[in-house]
């Protein structure tokens, strides 16, 4: 896909891309969650950019997970940054 998508955690963690890359080789728990919010992410930009089609309830339903996965990744970010 060459468009760019938002939301997507390189661009939320700029300064932590290194981090990042470190926890997901290191933190099952982080891959998966990581890789959880990319599909979801992936999700709403298609249904934002009208190449797939989904109801307004699936749609908030899937924003709000987004949210959840980013607030769980923001946690274990966190506290790998501060050591």
């Amino acid at each position: 896909m060459s468009q760019h998508t938002p939301h997507e955690l390189t661009n939320i963690f700029k300064r932590d891309r290194a981090l990042m890359t470190t926890l997901k080789q290191e933190d099952a728990h982080y891959a998966r969650l990581a890789d959880e919010y990319h599909e979801v992410n992936r999700e709403v930009h298609r249904i934002e950019a009208e190449t797939e089609a989904a109801s307004d309830e699936r749609t908030e339903a899937l924003k709000k997970k987004r949210l959840g996965l980013l607030d769980d990744i923001t946690v274990i970010i966190d506290k790998a940054r501060a050591g």
